[in-house]
């Protein structure tokens, strides 16, 4: 096996893993609090990262207090914030639906960095955004048909746009920081975040199902440290453009494994908007490649 097609198995295994959150997420959201749950998870996860990191020599670069600032805002939307709105949405809609709306983050991200940073958009962004919104719109107002809610599906497109948010502030840091340490620092960021907040939900006073604490074993080992180790494997025996791609593969996953697991009917909305995200996502990353190769000609 040639090490691209390596780099190509590691992507895919990395988002199927993202898209077993949405699953994980569902079942949790039916016997944990949002906040409780959000805690746990960064509390199984942290100290595997503390160990990835010494068996490594991963370190920590010196950080400024701006760049510490950034940090904490990013841990509060990407990681508290998209892991609580996602457990509070999935309360409401169907996973199916929750797997088409994630699967916009990329043209989120984009229209974010347009919004905030004045960025001009392209003909070809413009098109994956109209693209992506009608994807959400194919299953946003129409969700009693799947089991859905459009407050449902309203909280769990916050949730993407707090991960989309993540993405930006990334942008703003001074230092670069090492991916392994960066996703111990939201880890330990997000634990503390979240814990007060957890701790005024008074979780053992309402008991918690023993498949909801499974499911957050699962998304604190599983999607957390083993789909990062996933996709940094794949990241680096390809190029950033074929990464890039690999990332709709999330929402795809999110969907069968919602069929398959949970029993949850996909409907034409459902299909219809799965290929509108996968065609914006696509037409993005093809975009900016074709942009590269102009600009390097």
């Amino acid at each position: 096996m040639s090490r691209q097609v390596q780099g190509y198995f590691y992507l895919a295994l990395a988002m199927l893993t993202v898209g077993s959150t949405v699953i994980a997420s569902k079942i949790i959201a039916s016997g944990l609090p949002p906040f409780t749950a959000t805690a746990l998870r960064f509390a199984l996860a942290l100290p595997v990262f503390f160990l990835l990191m010494r068996a490594s020599g991963t370190g920590l670069p010196k950080l400024s207090s701006h760049d510490r600032l950034i940090l904490v805002i990013q841990a509060g939307a990407g990681s508290v914030g998209y892991t609580t709105l996602l457990i509070s949405g999935l309360r409401l809609t169907s996973a199916a639906d929750a797997g088409v709306i994630i699967g916009t983050l990329p043209v989120v991200s984009a229209a974010v960095s347009i919004l905030l940073l004045r960025e001009r958009p392209g003909r070809a962004l413009l098109l994956a955004v109209a693209l992506a919104s009608a994807g959400v719109f194919s299953i946003a107002f129409t969700p009693e048909a799947t089991g859905g809610s459009l407050a449902g599906n309203a909280l769990i497109f916050l949730a993407v746009i707090c991960e989309g948010l993540f993405i930006l502030l990334n942008k703003r840091l001074t230092v670069d920081i090492p991916p392994l340490a960066q996703s111990t620092l939201m880890t330990g960021i997000g634990f503390a975040v979240s814990i007060v907040p957890a701790i005024f939900e008074a979780p053992l006073t309402h008991g918690f199902s023993a498949s909801a604490a499974a499911a957050v074993v699962y998304y604190a080992l599983v999607p957390t440290v083993g789909g990062f180790l996933l996709w940094y494997a794949g990241a680096e025996r390809v190029s950033g453009t074929e990464a890039a791609l690999f990332t709709a593969l999330a929402p795809v996953s999110a969907v069968m494994l919602a069929f398959v697991i949970l029993g949850e009917p996909v409907g034409f909305n459902q299909i219809a908007g799965i290929a509108s995200v996968l065609a914006a996502v696509s037409g993005l990353a093809f975009a900016g490649n074709h942009r590269k190769f102009i600009e390097g000609k």
